[in-house]
């Protein structure tokens, strides 16, 4: 695994600090309605990106996920400003507006998604997978999912295939404690969810997911045995979100004072801890850091909000083609 450096560290805090706050200007920009629908934010689990994509080779891997899945595109090089302008249902998005918060989408860096469905995404990482090894690439498939997809029966399904063929996939439940507002202890008589992947002879771990070293330490093992044609590894990476399910989300299931425990071991301050006690930092370069953060979130917002809405037209464009019907003219 290559070295965890003191750049490393310092990379780590400003894109960790970064989707926080790109995630933070959401919020405020969804109670201001200018973001539709639904919003799902991912404030608390960034460990879970940022050590996956320590040990990742963006130019062959892929990976795929639920519908908390605005971050993970940045990390993988997508410009925040589209994916910032795709949420407010701008032209210049990801998915020129048509997609909004549930589906960012960028074949062009390997993110597959973005899945408005619970749980399906876990067979089409799979089918991911299943693609690059028969196409002979080398890429590994990194298919996420939270708690509550861990209880569809298509992850069975995929589990027993992705074994069966070696598939080169890793299968990560993204464990924050909720489902929706279910806790893990509601859904099944076990909290181990990592133990489903044993049924299946499957290596399976419990993961740290609020230290990105413990991540990037568990997926390069399971990347690298993917990698060698041995086949998938099941990662369960308990973490925690400290913002409801989504922005609509009450949180009557648990406490503040259960938010604020977890927050004691932040992502972010547990990586800015360990920059400060190797003086890898003073205080001022520390600041720059957060203002070039703070910056940059405020030219993805004007970016966004500067953008033009699609033409109406499009969205016909994208949903009926039908050569016998020339009353709809096509530009896509």
């Amino acid at each position: 695994m290559k070295e965890i450096t003191k750049e490393v560290y310092l990379k780590w805090y400003e894109d960790m600090l970064f989707w926080r706050k790109f995630e933070d200007k959401l919020a405020a920009l969804y109670i201001q309605q200018k973001v539709r629908g639904f919003l799902h934010l991912y404030n608390g689990q960034e460990a879970v990106l940022a050590g996956a994509l320590h040990v990742m080779d963006l130019s062959k891997d892929k990976m795929i996920t639920a519908y908390r899945n605005h971050v993970q595109p940045i990390g993988m090089g997508v410009d925040p400003r589209r994916i910032m302008a795709e949420l407010l249902g701008k032209g210049t998005g990801t998915s020129q507006g048509l997609g909004g918060s549930m589906h960012i989408f960028s074949k062009e860096h390997g993110f597959y998604g973005g899945h408005g469905i619970v749980g399906a995404q876990i067979p089409v990482g799979a089918g991911m997978a299943f693609a690059e090894q028969y196409l002979g690439t080398g890429g590994v498939s990194l298919t996420y999912f939270g708690d509550g997809a861990a209880r569809q029966g298509s992850l069975h399904e995929a589990f027993n295939m992705a074994m069966l063929w070696k598939l080169p996939v890793v299968f990560i439940c993204e464990n924050n404690g909720y489902a929706m507002g279910t806790s893990v202890e509601r859904t099944a008589n076990h909290t181990d969810i990592w133990k489903l992947g044993l049924g299946y002879e499957m290596p399976s771990y419990a993961v740290d997911g609020m230290n990105p070293v413990k991540v990037a330490e568990a997926m390069y093992d399971a990347m690298e045995r993917a990698r060698r044609g041995d086949g998938p590894t099941f990662l369960e990476i308990k973490t925690y979100r400290y913002r409801g399910h989504s922005m609509s989300d009450a949180q009557h299931y648990r406490t503040k004072e259960e938010v604020e425990e977890y927050k004691k071991i932040d992502p972010i301050t547990q990586v800015l801890d360990v920059i400060k006690e190797n003086n890898w930092a003073t205080e001022e370069e520390i600041e720059t850091i957060d203002q070039r953060v703070k910056d940059l979130v405020s030219e993805c917002e004007k970016f966004a909000e500067e953008s033009p809405y699609p033409e109406k037209n499009v969205m016909y464009d994208v949903v009926y083609d039908q050569k016998d019907y020339p009353f709809l003219s096509h530009k896509l």
